[in-house]
């Protein structure tokens, strides 16, 4: 097995390449030879996959007296805000207004602008609630979800893990205010007990998706470098998990929301966009900073397309080019983008900066549009080599079906990774 055999192929090089050549290989090795490769095969589709703690979060512990840190008490906690017809309201990866709610607050369109027709929406959740969700599924936390992950998805080791979803519920002392703080005492202790968990279930944590640093992109500098310190002692108190990334641009992070446009500057009639380049400044530099901190640790920072500048691929693609660092990237999501064209066109563009993790995720926001296969066959023929994590945010379905559901979605695209359209 070490050596040639009398057809002259080196076996120990094929395993090594198993996944690349089976069929043809298997003309020259025995039915045990074959069955192991076909293992290895399968073995690096499931690696390619991570369970995603946030469609789960539903069923998390919450925190007596209002939730979670980084805003995420709205979507894990019964007592939190509530959406329409009694669910959860809507987490932070997503605008926090919908439907009528969303008309209401928006500033009214323009007259000559026609009507755009809308997808139908789903409740939120599927229509279930927290209570709902416990009773059939269980309450969990983040030190359960290892765990939970190899249950639920069978051959899956690998894991994006929220940071809303971090410590002891019932430890004040590991939180500041709302959000958990992974260097204080208590709080390392806990990401301790962590790392054990992982040893003892064989996990991973691929990356973890932060919601707690903000103002990268801010015009207040003390603001800016404080959301930098916050992004800094995440990555510091992480490390111990052995976390491949880290997601660091919350809503709040890179800038309004809504990104400024074009508008006439000057007489020449000519459109300018003179707010977006303090606030790509203040991001690059932000960005930079975190991406030596980090790649001290071996732990690099990523670009979500998650709204304010992040909402446009070319922005992602241009803070990037200009950070220039191996441990800054993209980690781009299926589905956070502006109009239906960026739906492909923004993974193809965003596909050969992003290398470790990526969001597959459902959002019926779009409608039949939505193609978790195609989006995932995207990013493998742009040479993407990470993990997709399983990211279901609205849909028919409950956030643990609903991630079962990318779970088939995205290992048979892995399967058959083309055709590409």
């Amino acid at each position: 097995m070490n050596g040639q055999d009398p057809k002259g192929v080196d076996r120990r090089e094929f395993f090594k390449t198993a996944s690349a050549g089976i069929t043809a290989a298997g003309l020259i090795l025995t039915p045990r030879e074959r069955a192991v490769a076909q293992a290895l095969d399968e073995k690096g589709r499931f690696d390619r996959i991570a369970g995603c703690s946030y469609p789960i979060r539903y069923i998390f512990k919450n925190r007596a007296g209002g939730g979670r840190g980084a805003g995420a008490g709205g979507g894990a906690s019964a007592g939190a805000g509530r959406g329409r017809a009694g669910q959860p309201a809507p987490g932070p990866d997503q605008p926090p207004a919908r439907g009528a709610d969303a008309a209401a607050a928006a500033p009214a369109a323009p007259a000559t602008a026609p009507a755009q027709p809308q997808p139908p929406r789903s409740p939120v959740n599927g229509g279930w609630s927290v209570a709902q969700m416990k009773e059939k599924y269980g309450e969990i936390t983040m030190l359960d979800f290892p765990q939970f992950t190899k249950d639920t998805f069978p051959g899956v080791t690998h894991m994006d893990i929220f940071s809303g979803l971090f410590g002891d519920v019932t430890d004040d002392s590991m939180f500041a205010g709302r959000t958990f703080d992974p260097m204080s005492a208590s709080g390392r202790k806990w990401l301790d007990t962590l790392a054990n968990k992982l040893v003892t279930t064989g996990t991973k944590v691929q990356h973890i998706s932060n919601n707690a640093p903000t103002n990268l992109a801010g015009p207040d500098e003390d603001l800016r470098k404080a959301g930098v310190e916050v992004a800094k002692r995440w990555l510091q108190g992480c490390a111990v998990l052995g976390v491949k990334s880290m997601r660091m641009n919350s809503p709040q992070a890179l800038g309004p929301s809504i990104r400024p446009n074009a508008i006439p500057r000057s007489n020449d009639g000519y459109p300018r966009n003179l707010d977006i380049i303090p606030l790509l400044n203040a991001a690059i530099e932000s960005y930079k900073e975190m991406a030596d901190y980090g790649g001290n640790l071996g732990i690099k920072v990523t670009f979500e397309n998650h709204w304010g500048l992040a909402a446009d691929p070319m922005n992602i693609r241009i803070m990037l080019d200009t950070i220039n660092h191996p441990y800054c990237e993209a980690s781009p999501d299926f589905c956070n983008w502006e109009h239906e064209y960026m739906l492909f066109n923004g993974l193809k563009a965003l596909a050969p900066y992003a290398h470790t993790n990526v969001h597959a995720k459902y959002w019926d926001r779009w409608g039949d549009k939505n193609d978790v296969q195609r989006s995932t066959r995207v990013m493998l023929a742009g040479g993407f080599k990470g993990t997709f994590a399983l990211e279901y945010e609205e849909g028919p379905l409950n956030g643990v079906e609903g991630a079962k559901y990318l779970y088939k979605e995205v290992l048979a695209a892995l399967s058959s990774p083309t055709p590409v359209i």
